[in-house]
């Protein structure tokens, strides 16, 4: 029997032990009740839902999705039904589950990033928040925090501060130096780091003359960006204390194993759901067969490994 178990926030008070380390990422698995039906969520280390923000947000015009050589071009703009629906007709739903559920929040200020995290707050059925200053397809807020030392270390301190939750954070790869940004979210008391969100692009239609978004400008996911998104593990691990979760073009066990042995605690599967919805459970399939071949007893062995 091998040992999965991940402490997501070792300095937390209450902290956030995951039976394994496989996470379904931000606005690729909805609020986790529309997979439900179509795999085994339970087996599960945690769910990110989808971005919710202080009010309902519409999103971005359509075209929102196109696809590239080697990955996903999204311009989905944050569309969520606001925090209030979440915590009414959604959490009542997590609350009965074995499965933590973690709630990615996003605001056009901080105030706004405040309050949607206060609201959160005794909910049952949320176990962590996740804070979005990366998402590069809004037209104000997410990355306007995400690329600024100061202004990220101040959302993370605003949340913390209305917050008894475990409050993780996720930035940008769109900047000069994410170890900056993560020493700053980390020294205003970030609990873990998620890395990483997007890249920035975009798409143009040949035949049309014009971009294939509506918002014109996207976030690339999936297999094209694993390696910005590993070099980017590699190099905060070497940084931070707290935990880091990998994220960003993973889709098979070795992709999440090669985050693992760079300094990930967890990694966060998010594109490979909206192709198979099978995915994490994949993934953290090929992890136990790894470990067991290899004879490797805890997931803590492995973790960092890689590092020179």
């Amino acid at each position: 029997m091998v040992d999965l178990c991940v402490q997501l926030a070792p300095l937390h008070t209450r902290g956030l032990l995951l039976a394994n380390p496989v996470i379904t990422a931000a606005g690729t698995f909805g609020y986790g009740i529309e997979y439900s039906q179509l795999v085994d969520i339970q087996r599960l280390g945690a769910i990110v839902c989808k971005g919710t923000t202080l009010k309902p947000w519409e999103g971005n015009p359509q075209p929102r999705l196109v696809e590239t050589a080697s990955g996903l071009l999204n311009s989905v703009g944050l569309q969520n039904i606001g925090v209030e629906a979440v915590v009414k007709d959604k959490a009542p739903v997590w609350a009965g589950w074995q499965v933590p559920v973690i709630v990615n929040i996003a605001g056009k200020t901080v105030e706004e990033y405040a309050k949607v995290a206060a609201r959160l707050e005794g909910v049952a059925g949320i176990s962590g928040i996740e804070v979005n200053i990366s998402c590069p397809n809004v037209a104000s807020g997410g990355m306007e925090f995400g690329t600024n030392p100061k202004a990220a270390a101040e959302v993370t301190a605003a949340v913390k501060a209305v917050s008894s939750l475990p409050v993780m954070v996720k930035l940008s790869p769109n900047v000069t130096d994410i170890g900056e940004i993560a020493s700053a979210v980390d020294e205003a008391g970030a609990d873990a780091i998620t890395l990483i969100n997007t890249v920035r692009g975009m798409a143009i239609d040949a035949n049309r003359d014009k971009p294939c978004l509506g918002n014109i400008v996207g976030g690339l996911s999936g297999p094209a960006i694993k390696p910005i998104a590993l070099y980017a593990v590699y190099k905060v691990a070497g940084i931070v204390d707290v935990p880091i979760i990998g994220c960003g073009g993973i889709s098979c066990a070795g992709d999440a194993l090669e985050f693992i042995m760079a300094g990930a605690s967890a990694v966060q599967v998010g594109t490979a759901n909206l192709t198979n919805p099978q995915s994490a459970l994949d993934v953290l399939e090929g992890i136990e067969q790894f470990m067991r071949a290899r004879g490797i007893q805890s997931l803590k062995d492995i973790t960092g490994i890689a590092r020179v």
